[in-house]
């Protein structure tokens, strides 16, 4: 099986794809867990939703957070809606993968490949928009219980008798919650990133490669010196 697969690959679709995996999951792993993500907007995003819990436990109308936590399960729903729709698309390219490939070959810079290869192609787009839309799902149950954590968390201010330690518990797992859930999004989102470059490799496997070297660098700017990222961190 390893063996008929490389038969079809060439070294230079080989070294594409195995490119591909280390950024996408080298970024992932950089921007999350690294000892620079705590400088990244990630991090700060998660500071200010810690921020916005502890202002929410001082609140009794709590419509502003009902309506907030809406705002960020529609955008997560059209996501996930909109998935589905590629994954059906890219399994439609299946029963018309002949005249697909007789359109890209007149392509510039595009080469002739076998259809074993454009197959292997296409699962991997297949692949890549199956696991952002199980991120995007995710990420939208996670903020499901968030809602329901703001149904359950009581009002708690200063004087009233409220414990303090009770206070902090309930600030940090509203805060956790909704930065788990946003975490799963920011993936999903990375996801269709490294989607678009993977489009790249059915015309050719450097075009690939370079573009998977510039969504890296958009990844980079845009989470670690974006003119965001400086607001959020702007005391």
């Amino acid at each position: 099986m390893v063996s008929s697969i490389f038969a079809v690959i060439s070294y230079s679709d080989t070294f594409a794809l195995f490119w591909f995996l280390v950024a996408w999951t080298g970024y992932g792993w950089f921007s999350e867990h690294s000892r620079w993500a705590r400088h990244g907007l990630a991090d700060v995003g998660d500071r200010h939703r810690l921020a916005w819990a502890w202002q929410m436990l001082r609140r009794e109308v709590r419509m502003p957070d009902a309506a907030l936590v809406g705002n960020l399960m529609q955008s997560v729903s059209f996501y996930a809606n909109t998935t589905i729709y590629i994954i059906a698309g890219v399994l439609a390219l299946l029963g018309t993968l002949d005249q697909v490939i007789s359109f890209t070959e007149d392509l510039p810079f595009a080469r002739e490949t076998s259809r074993a290869l454009w197959e292997i192609k296409l699962v991997v787009l297949f692949a890549v928009f199956v696991f952002a839309y199980f991120k995007f799902t995710w990420a939208l149950r996670q903020f499901n219980l968030l809602s329901i954590l703001i149904g359950s968390t009581p009002v708690i201010k200063d004087g009233d008798g409220s414990d303090p330690k009770e206070a902090e518990i309930a600030a940090r797992r509203l805060g956790r919650i909704n930065s788990l859930a946003g975490d799963e999004f920011n993936r999903g989102i990375r996801a269709y990133y490294f989607g678009l470059a993977a489009v790249a490799w059915f015309v050719q496997p450097w075009v690939f490669v370079a573009l998977t070297t510039m969504i890296v660098i958009v990844l980079y700017r845009r989470d670690f010196t974006s003119p965001a990222l400086v607001a959020l961190r702007d005391d």
